[in-house]
């Protein structure tokens, strides 16, 4: 890998960690936590324009058609920069992710929200950063604390409460709702191995990798969503699926990843509680959605909550 790569392990020295777990590179005043919100705040957008775009583009074309434009730009990066081969079990390690976030969640989001307002998507990314939690705990085996589990909860009871106050929140079960919460695993399990794997291959590496290893199966979709229905979208909704593509897709895992590969990931992951609250002013700004008191006081708990969780510190692993 060349000199100015990002892979993060030849960037800087690692922290010592137990036998068996990988790495964990050295927080710099947070850097771990700006990295992460950086990534969030490009998501935030993910949600309503994907609403946006599912008006006049089907939902199978806009979950796979948006992998593959940025697969190519991912494929692009990786040529010019003349990347290393990802080795061995990186391979697998990397279906993983793709399963997990260039087909998983996009296709799965895509077709909840022809249903489902934006407000009522924004529950998939309140749950998210405890699921991604949990992942990391289970993949990374990282050890928080009971405090910071207490603020997790707290922020993932916030958010969901935060949703259901929305138009369009949860009333009862539905199949949008199954979509959201298989999403929500998807994601979950493609942030946390995302993580893990960009200590190694560097965090923008990871996903082009991800994307150009699922290319070939998305463009296999594309060409099905466009023999069943060809896309005749607005220049808006065109716009919408162009940023899906290139940031939702591409340019904001670059922070994303980054920012979990810094780490500590489980603590790194709650920024994303953030997200809900700014996801649904975006539907209000750019769908009109109703923004009512309530929404402003939901979003303060839920963020209240966030800012609790990332300052629990993890406990140091005993020295070997």
């Amino acid at each position: 890998m060349r000199d100015n790569s990002s892979a993060t392990a030849q960037v800087r020295p690692v922290i010592s960690s137990p036998p068996g777990s990988p790495p964990v590179l050295p927080a710099r005043n947070n850097a771990g936590i700006w990295w992460g919100l950086v990534g969030v705040a490009a998501f935030s957008f993910t949600v309503p324009l994907t609403r946006l775009a599912v008006g006049g583009l089907s939902p199978l074309f806009i979950g796979s058609a948006r992998a593959v434009v940025a697969a190519v730009l991912a494929a692009a990066a990786l040529m010019l920069t003349r990347q290393r081969l990802p080795r061995g079990a990186q391979w697998l390690r990397l279906t993983v992710v793709a399963g997990g976030v260039v087909v998983g969640f996009p296709m799965l989001t895509s077709f909840a929200l022809t249903a489902a307002p934006a407000s009522h998507g924004a529950v998939v990314i309140a749950l998210l950063p405890a699921a991604t939690a949990t992942m990391a705990v289970l993949r990374g085996r990282e050890r928080p604390r009971v405090g910071f589990w207490i603020a997790t909860g707290a922020g993932a009871v916030a958010a969901v409460a935060f949703a259901l106050a929305q138009p369009g929140g949860f009333g009862q079960l539905q199949r949008t709702d199954l979509l959201f919460f298989g999403a929500v695993l998807a994601a979950a399990v493609g942030y946390a191995e995302g993580g893990l794997l960009a200590r190694e291959l560097g965090a923008w590496q990871t996903i082009s990798w991800a994307l150009v290893l699922a290319g070939p199966v998305m463009v296999l979709l594309v060409a099905v969503s466009v023999s069943q229905q060809p896309p005749a979208g607005t220049p808006v909704q065109w716009a919408a699926f162009a940023y899906l593509g290139v940031v939702s897709m591409f340019l904001g895992f670059f922070a994303w990843y980054h920012g979990l590969a810094i780490g500590p990931m489980a603590q790194v992951s709650q920024v994303q509680l953030a997200q809900p609250v700014m996801s649904i002013c975006w539907a209000a700004l750019l769908l009109g959605e109703q923004l009512t008191s309530a929404t402003v006081a939901g979003g303060l708990a839920v963020v209240l909550c966030a800012g609790a969780a990332v300052r629990v510190r993890l406990n140091r692993p005993p020295a070997s």
